[in-house]
């Protein structure tokens, strides 16, 4: 994620920009579920209002951002998992497996205790499946990628069509997406009274995610990170590509956005159909997936400028410690939601309210990471991270100068 064992000076600028970037949106995504009922992640009205700004801020979210970051994040863990084992001899090997297994206990920790839309479990297992492959050719990377990608896909449109099957489908309590006026209260008390009191809503959350994500989602995961492997032995994430590939690799990605944005606002002037949720889904799970490369090929367009180097280095630094960045946006959220321990906002902030404080974060991490990458070599979880894997705790302060990036 944020954790590459290489020397300071031998990084590319262009992977930790990129990753700084995907780090950020994410948040833009995941920030409803920090303060809403589940459901809601999916289905608008299951919580707060769904209209008006709020319907505009979902809308916004929908079109630039749903998977579109995460499907860059995860592009990025598959040439992670190049750039870790090298020539992917047996000690290289025997230390992705460190990195993965230490993942996982990152993730099942952050995923049960704090906030149970953790995605550093699936990253962890896929991991291990996809360095298997790593001897492929970019050619039938793509190609298996894209086949999983798909099986994944189906069975995901195949479930939300399933729910349009079912008599009164627009408001479906069994299905557990819209709920009642007494879930709803349950869940606000809990979230709202204390830490431990929510936790068990958490953990039952956690645990039906990654089992359904496993089955619905996981094929996705490995799939991108198959295609994140192709990438970077194409030289896509290092600024092997002309100025000018990269353009024209943005191209179907920007014409797809005018598509994501009509279906997603039909959805909205239809009242949000249940019966009717697999067709925007499904045209996102695809398109997704060339807006995912447009943003990416944007940012290597400005890796590439010399003249934009103060512009991508903030972002450059947030991409160093994204781990450390993922983390502290679900404390920060959690202290933000979550009652006893914190503020206890959980059901009080509409969607358009939550868009100002991702943006808060966004910049206050920007700065921060800056800061601190002056200071220090790594962020504070990946050195954690890297001392757990290798057995041995790096220098953490930064004794010289920052090296210089490789372009």
């Amino acid at each position: 994620m944020g954790v590459l064992p290489v020397a300071p000076g031998a990084r590319h600028q262009s992977l930790d920009v990129l990753r700084g970037v995907a780090v950020m949106g994410i948040l833009m995504v995941n920030i409803p579920a920090f303060f809403m009922y589940w459901g809601a992640y999916q289905f608008p009205p299951a919580h707060m209002d769904a209209a008006g700004a709020n319907a505009d801020a979902w809308l916004i979210t929908f079109t630039f951002f749903e998977m579109k970051f995460i499907t860059i994040f995860s592009a990025l863990f598959g040439a992670g998992i190049l750039l870790m084992v090298k020539d992917g001899g047996p000690d290289d090997l025997a230390l992705h497996r460190r990195r993965m297994f230490w993942l996982l206990a990152f993730g099942v920790i952050h995923g049960a205790v704090f906030w149970f839309g953790d995605i550093l479990t699936m990253y962890a297992i896929f991991g291990l499946i996809a360095v298997m492959l790593r001897r492929l050719s970019a050619t039938w990377l793509t190609v298996w990628g894209l086949a999983a990608i798909a099986l994944a896909g189906l069975i995901m449109v195949g479930q939300f069509y399933a729910i349009g099957l079912v008599p009164d489908a627009s408001a479906p309590q069994e299905w557990g997406m819209n709920p009642d006026a007494a879930t709803l209260e349950r869940f606000t008390t809990a979230y709202q009274s204390g830490f431990l009191d929510s936790r068990l809503y958490n953990s039952i959350g956690y645990l039906i995610g990654v089992l359904t994500g496993l089955l619905m989602f996981g094929g996705r995961v490995l799939g991108v990170m198959l295609l994140g492997m192709a990438l970077y032995k194409t030289g896509f994430f290092t600024l092997g590509w002309s100025a000018l590939r990269y353009a024209i690799a943005a191209i179907p990605g920007l014409l797809a956005l005018p598509v994501l944005w009509t279906v997603g606002a039909g959805w909205i002037a239809a009242g949000y159909p249940m019966e009717t949720m697999w067709v925007h889904s499904g045209v996102n799970y695809a398109l997704s997936l060339l807006v995912a490369l447009s943003w990416a090929s944007l940012v290597m367009l400005v890796c590439k400028a010399p003249w934009l180097a103060i512009v991508r280095y903030p972002f450059a630094c947030a991409g160093r410690m994204a781990f450390t960045n993922y983390l502290t946006q679900t404390l920060s959220m959690v202290f933000l939601s979550v009652g006893g321990i914190g503020l206890g906002w959980w059901g009080t902030l509409e969607r358009s309210e939550l868009t100002m404080i991702v943006v808060t974060v966004w910049i206050v991490q920007l700065v921060v990471s800056t800061v601190w990458m002056q200071l220090f070599r790594y962020g504070p979880f990946e050195w954690l991270w890297r001392t757990l894997s290798y057995k041995s705790a790096p220098p953490i302060l930064r004794r010289d100068r920052p090296a210089p990036v490789a372009a």
